[in-house]
């Protein structure tokens, strides 16, 4: 239940700047890429920070290093609404998304070590749900507060629901008991470099960082540009109204723990291809100049997302060898946030210079792709059952 408030202190404040991206575009004369560089910064941050996150944790532990980056993350949160510069405030972005990155970097591999191995998909996707939960508490209150009062009173009361659960999450957390610091352990373990490269070289990891890479990047950037598709013709929405399609989070919250539950019934591969269908499908429904045809394909893509990430990142550290379990999902998240950056920003151009169609190609190329590598690469590791 920790690692519940932990996703949703870290994921609310990650993306707290989506849900008024149109306005930080009004107030800095920036077109729809440039102001969700917001978003690109932070989750840059967090893609570079996960590795030295993951180093620190071997060392130190956890749940202290959680503890550390989610702290150090609401302090720099709330100096963002005082940035009265674009530059400043990419910088704070940029900042509190690299401290954000310590719970992506070890949680993982914190029910890796604590849970047995059957169990870790389950127990992924619950976490997994604690991220989709703050992923849209952040959207639902930035928009709502942010079209009354601004987007920086927006952000800011986004900070302070962050650091009510962040003070759960402390609160909760109990202390790892299957750890043992690597500085303690009598036989000398393999270095970092060498941590990193075994699970470079192995397909069925590369395989996986690539799901995030590719799912993720669609993921953000359909989120990212939703709100001006639908603030423009056919469908001239409010901002209020917009927000209220953040509410499509909760498919997520619904479908990673089922994700969860039915990988361990049925095989991981089957569910991750599953998933990675159910969220084309909705890419397809988004085509339709029709509201609720959006809508309910929002919801398929939604569900399907987290659905595809919850089997992706539990597999990643029951498949690596047991010293370089951080590490690899360390490089799962730097995969993933990578992709949330790159593509949260470059298809904005895509948006912006071509429309919503060619716009949803794309995305939808990213799905056969990341289905095409999954279906080619993991089906050995599958049946083995790692």
């Amino acid at each position: 239940m920790g690692l519940f408030f932990g996703g949703v202190a870290t994921f609310a404040q990650l993306y707290a700047t989506q849900a008024v991206l149109p306005a930080i575009a009004d107030d800095t004369g920036g077109g729809p890429a440039s102001s969700a560089l917001t978003v690109s910064a932070s989750t840059l941050g967090l893609a570079i920070a996960v590795i030295p996150w993951s180093l620190m944790a071997d060392r130190v532990g956890r749940v202290p290093v959680m503890t550390a980056g989610l702290i150090a993350a609401t302090l720099l949160g709330a100096c963002t609404p005082f940035a009265h510069d674009i530059v400043v405030l990419l910088g704070l972005r940029l900042a509190e998304g690299a401290a954000l990155g310590a719970i992506p970097a070890v949680a993982l591999a914190y029910l890796s070590e604590e849970i047995a191995p059957r169990h870790v998909a389950a127990a992924a996707g619950s976490y997994i749900a604690g991220t989709t939960v703050g992923g849209l508490s952040g959207r639902i209150v930035a928009g709502w507060v942010g079209e009354l009062a601004g987007w920086r009173w927006g952000v800011a009361s986004v900070v302070l629901l962050c650091g009510v659960a962040a003070a759960v999450f402390v609160t909760l957390a109990p202390s790892a008991r299957g750890f043992v610091p690597r500085r303690a352990r009598t036989e000398r373990g393999p270095s970092v470099r060498r941590r990193i490269m075994t699970n470079l070289r192995s397909g069925v990891q590369l395989a996986l960082y690539a799901q995030g890479f590719l799912l993720m990047g669609a993921f953000v950037a359909v989120y990212n540009y939703l709100g001006f598709h639908l603030e423009g013709a056919p469908f001239f929405l409010t901002t209020t109204v917009v927000t209220l399609l953040f509410l499509a989070y909760l498919a997520g919250t619904a479908s990673s723990p089922r994700a969860g539950m039915l990988a361990v019934r049925h095989g991981r591969l089957p569910v991750l291809v599953g998933s990675i269908g159910v969220m084309a499908g909705g890419v397809v429904l988004m085509f339709v100049p029709l509201l609720p045809v959006v809508v309910v394909g929002l919801l398929a893509f939604t569900a399907g997302f987290f659905g595809a990430h919850a089997v992706a990142s539990g597999w990643t550290p029951v498949a690596a060898a047991s010293d370089a379990r951080a590490q690899a999902s360390s490089l799962y998240y730097l995969g993933y946030y990578a992709g949330s950056s790159v593509f949260g920003w470059l298809l904005g151009w895509v948006f912006a210079g071509a429309g919503w169609g060619v716009f949803l190609a794309a995305v939808l190329m990213m799905c056969a792709l990341s289905l095409t590598v999954a279906m080619l690469t993991l089906r050995a590791a599958s049946a083995s059952g790692r």
